[in-house]
């Protein structure tokens, strides 16, 4: 594999002229409802650059969305698919196994928190793990319904979009529904939607989250409560303290199976192998995907077994599930976790990340909070910090300077105004604080503009 220099190169204007012949090619082949951040193409990608068709380095703060904790083209997780691609492809697990599915299946056993003993599906999407996790959630406890929150985001299958929060892209006009899924407040210190101050979030929201499900739905038809420990899409959201451990606490006391979905949080991202870890609190089923197999498309269920093996011989599975290159690259991922501390290496990320966007806070009245944990750091930008008013327009300008100068960074958040950065937690100190440069520069730009 080439070996790609980690230092940013600009060759030609962004996107140059052979990503902008590729543009015409995909506008005649592909349809429009797959949408895509920046305007160029890939050739080539290690570590945290990639290199796109007219010869331009890019340095890669948004990692795959949370794909590639171990980095572009990790050596270690390319070789273990050359090797398992030298024996076999696929045999379809539900015709004759291999010992990959079980090895992986172990070490996510014994990685999950809690110390009850664990079983572990796999399937091919996060979407689908979140279906599968519901689905066995429902078979467990005999319930229908399913609790998620605002600003979630979970998939784009009919059951993982209904539980979606926001309408554009992921839901307009491509309904109807499926039926119970019930929204509750989530905690959001910087918009509480109780109106209370953010050290008094938690607690509030939570109160009101657990009478809504009480009062409207009845905790004895509640299957599951699905939270992510930190919103991805929904604008990197850290809830307020307490609020996780007392949802938590409602659903043991009621017989709801809890539901953490580390998809975009989960293997290292925020400090700890799971972003539940920060909370401390033991889920009864943890969903992976996205970082799991380091590019190669597999997800997880693990949990409880009692609730794991509640289903029926035949009930869970799927065609390409837990397919072998995938899983030969996911104990790849897992090893090279262990091995490079790469929890570890995100918190060091954090200790560049928060304290330099807490100074471009300082500087720019655009940027209205910043949050976040370990490598999954954010900025909400707003027109008016007394107002909040999102700043839609200003993010988008932000990105576009950001991209014209050789950073790739991505936006999410229901209002469109949050700048996420979702470094390979592989990347070089380095380099990070460069891209984090340009990003202050690209923010002074569109301040003064």
């Amino acid at each position: 594999m080439e070996a790609i220099a980690q230092e940013r190169r600009l060759a030609t204007e962004i996107p140059g002229p052979r990503s902008r012949a590729m543009l015409e090619r995909r506008r005649a082949a592909v349809p429009n409802g797959l949408g895509s951040s920046t305007p160029i193409f890939v050739e080539a990608a290690s570590g945290a650059i990639l290199r796109d068709v007219d010869g331009n380095q890019l340095i890669d703060l948004g990692a795959g969305i949370a794909v590639l904790n171990v980095g572009n083209s990790s050596v270690a997780v390319t070789d273990a698919i050359r090797q398992q691609l030298d024996r076999f492809t696929h045999t379809c697990m539900q015709v004759t196994q291999y010992e990959p599915y079980v090895e992986l299946a172990e070490r996510l056993n014994a990685l999950v928190p809690g110390d009850a003993p664990k079983r572990t599906l796999f399937v091919s999407t996060g979407a689908e793990a979140v279906e599968n996790a519901v689905k066995i959630s429902r078979y467990h406890t005999g319930r229908d319904a399913v609790v998620v929150f605002d600003h979630a985001f979970h998939g784009r299958t009919l059951l993982a979009m209904t539980m979606t929060a926001k309408a554009m892209p992921y839901k307009s006009g491509l309904g109807p529904f499926a039926p119970e899924v019930y929204r509750m407040p989530m905690s959001y210190p910087y918009r509480c939607p109780t109106g209370e101050a953010p050290e008094e979030c938690g607690p509030r929201c939570a109160a009101e989250a657990i009478h809504l499900m009480d009062k409207q739905i009845g905790a004895d038809r509640i299957a599951c409560i699905v939270i992510e420990p930190i919103q991805g899409e929904g604008g990197f959201v850290v809830p307020g303290t307490g609020f996780v451990p007392a949802l938590a606490s409602f659903a043991a006391a009621n017989g709801i199976v809890f539901v953490a979905d580390e998809i975009q949080s989960g293997l290292g991202r925020t400090g700890a192998v799971f972003a539940i870890e920060h909370e401390g609190v033991v889920p009864d089923l943890v969903v992976t995907a996205k970082s799991l197999a380091g590019g190669l498309p597999l997800a997880a269920v693990t949990g409880r077994a009692d609730v794991m093996e509640s289903v029926h011989a035949g009930g869970l599975g799927g065609t390409f599930a837990g397919n072998p290159l995938a899983c030969a690259a996911g104990l790849a991922v897992l090893d090279q976790l262990q091995r490079e501390d790469l929890p570890g290496k995100a918190r060091a990320l954090e200790g560049i990340l928060l304290p330099r966007l807490r100074e471009l806070a300082g500087r720019t009245a655009l940027v209205g909070d910043v949050r976040g944990r370990g490598a999954m750091c954010a900025i909400e930008l707003v027109t008016d910090r007394d107002t909040k008013e999102p700043a839609k327009a200003a993010t988008g300008a932000v990105l576009e300077e950001c991209l014209r100068q050789g950073v790739v960074v991505l936006k999410c958040g229901t209002y469109d105004n949050v700048i996420r950065l979702l470094p390979p937690l592989t990347i070089d100190a380095a380099l990070l604080r460069e891209g984090l440069d340009v990003l202050e520069k690209s923010l002074a730009t569109v301040a003064g503009a």
